[in-house]
């Protein structure tokens, strides 16, 4: 039996349940926060935008109203949600809900804001192919110049050190910008962790099964189609003067969705298109969640809720 009040926040301080898209963890979460006494803050990047909610699969009402959820409908889609922006809210989120004697669980798939929560902002993220390559048709499509000037809208500090001519420095900046939704300047030189001086434990929520993660993938993705995902951002666009180079039409489902609104891409490949970008995403979170330290958990296990209260009741005993 696990108590509901067994953690206060001092053991541990801060509980990180981070995992791939479409594996479970949220349920998983309004699981644990429940038995813990705890409030869920968000690590998700696409949460934080208002009017986007089947697509980024956004805790319900009902949901949010069972258990606390922080970090989520903070900004209109027109606008940009910076690395430090997060941090700040983050850490203002811990200490509130620290005030009320509880447990925060951070729980998400933002591979990024995971990695500066327990490593700091020193560790630039592994190359991704299809990003490169996306990139690279840009260039080949409008001139290493206009990538220049889009560098320079985003990170104006590693645009005014890099000459125009310098093509594989400047689109590998904003392929750093692309995976992370960070300026490459700002990821050098940043070492502390933002949870130094907290005690927390982190769980890496992994399928063992490739397959099956793929398999949730595209039930998860159908589902979000049937509840009109597509009309969603058909009203987003009413609503909002949206571009396909905001950050968040850069979330999974929608750029792809906004490709064919906009008549970029044939509409009978809209579905595919959003699947092959949803298991690219899976498959980035994957190889990072690999790189951190951790418990890990299989989440494609029956028992794997029970395994993560376990090892966060172990916690509080410990301490």
């Amino acid at each position: 039996m696990f108590s509901p009040l067994c953690c206060t926040p001092r053991s541990p301080d801060v509980v990180i349940l981070v995992g791939p898209t479409a594996s479970g963890k949220s349920a998983a979460a309004l699981d644990l926060a429940e038995k813990f006494n705890a409030e869920i803050i968000s690590i998700d990047s696409a949460l934080v935008y208002r009017d986007m909610n089947i697509g980024t699969a956004k805790p319900s009402a009902e949901e949010q109203a069972r258990v606390p959820h922080h970090l989520i409908d903070l900004i209109s889609p027109t606008e940009a949600y910076s690395v430090a922006r997060f941090l700040v809210d983050c850490r203002a989120a811990i200490e509130a809900i620290h005030s009320r004697g509880r447990l925060p669980l951070l729980v998400g798939g933002t591979m990024m804001y995971a990695n500066i929560l327990v490593r700091g902002l020193s560790d630039v993220p592994p190359s991704d192919a299809t990003i490169r390559a996306e990139i690279s048709r840009e260039r080949e499509r409008d001139g290493i110049e206009v990538l220049h000037e889009k560098l320079r809208l985003v990170d104006p500090v590693t645009a005014a050190r890099l000459p125009a001519t310098d093509t594989q420095r400047i689109e590998r900046a904003l392929e750093v910008w692309r995976l992370t939704g960070a300026p490459l300047s700002s990821l050098q030189g940043q070492r502390k962790p933002a949870l130094a001086g907290l005690e927390t434990l982190v769980l890496r929520w992994m399928p063992e099964d490739r397959v099956w993660l793929h398999a949730r993938c595209e039930q998860r993705l159908r589902t979000m189609f049937e509840q009109g995902f597509v009309a969603e951002v058909k009203a987003l666009r009413q609503q909002y003067e949206l571009t396909a180079d905001m950050p968040s039409m850069r979330c999974v489902g929608y750029r792809q969705v906004l490709d064919v609104l906009d008549g970029r891409a044939p509409s009978a490949a809209m579905f595919e298109r959003a699947l092959f970008a949803t298991r690219q995403l899976a498959k980035r979170q994957i190889t990072w969640l690999r790189s951190f330290e951790g418990a890990v958990i299989d989440c494609d296990s029956e028992s794997a809720a029970t395994r993560a209260a376990e090892l966060i009741d172990k916690a509080c005993v410990a301490a």
